[in-house]
């Protein structure tokens, strides 16, 4: 359910039920990413490792999350690379000096889900689901999951 705060004690339901008399309820701020948004993200995540439906060449979870957020989530918060000259930052890899771009040089900071906005963690989850039907995952946690999502 969706409320929207009035006044001082007042609201007016915007989207599902209305609260019942007598029930305590957990409100967070819709207008930034939700619990329910992490929570489908990181089952959906560790159901497309889980499935080894995907192409990524990794070596581990941590791995493969950071790579699906790079490639469909916002991407890169900075690049960390080394020079003679010492430790530079980059935000985009374009600004990273061409000689600097091989990993024994440079690295990628993913940004934290965490850092996400709602609309960023939306696009995300699309995208994420859109590449696992795509990849032909069909596990019945993934069904559950959506079905999950849809709930809510």
């Amino acid at each position: 359910m969706t409320i929207l705060i009035t006044a001082d004690g007042e609201f007016v339901t915007v989207a599902g039920g209305e609260p019942k008399v007598g029930r305590k309820y957990c409100l967070e701020d819709a207008t930034t990413g939700t619990s329910a948004q992490n929570k489908a993200f990181h089952a959906l995540v560790g159901e497309y490792w889980k499935s080894g439906a995907h192409s990524y060449n990794v070596a581990n979870f941590e791995q493969f999350r950071d790579v699906i957020k790079l490639n469909l989530g916002a991407g890169a918060e900075c690049y960390v690379y080394a020079t003679p000259d010492g430790i530079k930052k980059a935000k985009t890899l374009e600004e990273v000096p061409e000689e600097y771009r091989e990993p024994k040089y440079c690295m990628v900071k993913v940004k934290s889900w965490s850092d996400y906005t709602k609309t960023e963690r939306t696009s995300a989850i699309d995208k994420l689901i859109a590449e696992m039907h795509q990849a032909g995952v069909q596990t019945a946690k993934f069904y559950e999951i959506l079905k999950g999502m849809e709930a809510t």
